[in-house]
C-alpha cells in the first residue's frame, strides 16, 4: 500500500458496528490503544472488515492540536 498521507497506523480490527448507512470500526494499534473511525457501510463491506483482520487507520489533516490540563 502506498498513500500520500503522512500518518498511517497499522492495527487489528477489534470491533465492527454496522449502522443503516455508516459503520464504526475500532482498530487496536497497540495493546490498550484504539483508534475509532466511521466509514460508509459499503466501504466496510468492500474492504471485508472483520474482527481480527489487519487494517490501517490513515489520518490526513492539515492541523494537529495539542492540549494539556
Amino acid at each position: 500500500m502506498e498513500v500520500s498521507a503522512r500518518n498511517s497506523l497499522k492495527g487489528t480490527v477489534k470491533q465492527v458496528v454496522d449502522g443503516a448507512v455508516n459503520t464504526e470500526v475500532v482498530l487496536e494499534i497497540a495493546p490498550g490503544v484504539e483508534v475509532v473511525g466511521i466509514i460508509t457501510k459499503s466501504s466496510a463491506e468492500k474492504l471485508g472488515l472483520a474482527e481480527g483482520k489487519h487494517a490501517y487507520a490513515v489520518v490526513k489533516a492539515t492541523d494537529v492540536m495539542v492540549a494539556v490540563d
